[in-house]
């Protein structure tokens, strides 16, 4: 019988086409500063058309997803969030400082936002939140174990709580998860790592 889906080898070692890049002939900023660049590139799309797009440069991020010792929770803090008005849970991140690799910046952060010191971190996923317009890479780690090691210096982050992994499915689905850090690397520990965050020895 033959399959309905594609050959998983193949796909996944697709040599890339030229003829369907886009061409970015020049890019300048328009406005700058420490936290956003907005840009307006002169790009030629495959159909040969050429057009200004506007481009928007952030920082890069890292957050974390912090397991309990037996794995079974996940330390999350509840937030609001002012410019889409939302209360919602979160993974402990944020932006990376210069000179720094993201796993130094992902355990900096769960130690200023937290107060927990992680005990393992292993890089998950890297990915862009939103490709088509924005550069703003996210670095996704998992972190086995955590030691209190004092208050939180980071007092404006939420109020982090460990809730329990099996409950995330239900909160994803009642809109209480919707930042697309958390997101990806609750999914990606729920789905691709097992439910007790086992990521198979990685």
């Amino acid at each position: 019988m033959m399959s309905i889906w594609p050959d998983t080898v193949s796909y996944m070692t697709r040599p890339e086409d030229e003829a369907q890049r886009w061409i970015v002939h020049s890019e300048q900023p328009v406005y700058e500063n420490e936290w956003v660049t907005v840009g307006l590139a002169d790009i030629s799309m495959p159909s040969g058309e050429r057009f200004e797009h506007h481009t928007v440069v952030l920082p890069a991020a890292a957050m974390t997803v912090v397991l309990d010792d037996a794995g079974e929770r996940v330390l999350l803090a509840w937030r609001h969030r002012f410019v889409p008005d939302v209360w919602n849970w979160e993974l402990p991140g944020g932006l990376l400082d210069p000179e720094e690799t993201p796993a130094e910046t992902a355990v900096r952060e769960v130690e200023e936002e937290t107060g927990y010191r992680v005990r393992s971190v292993d890089h998950l996923v890297t990915f862009e939140p939103m490709i088509g317009m924005v550069r703003n890479a996210h670095h996704v780690f998992l972190a086995r174990g955590a030691e209190r090691i004092g208050e939180a210096t980071e007092v404006n982050e939420g109020r982090f709580e460990w809730v329990t992994l099996a409950d995330v499915p239900e909160l994803i689905a009642k809109g209480r998860i919707v930042n697309s850090g958390s997101l990806v690397g609750l999914l990606y520990v729920l789905a691709l790592s097992g439910s007790r965050g086992d990521s198979g020895g990685q």
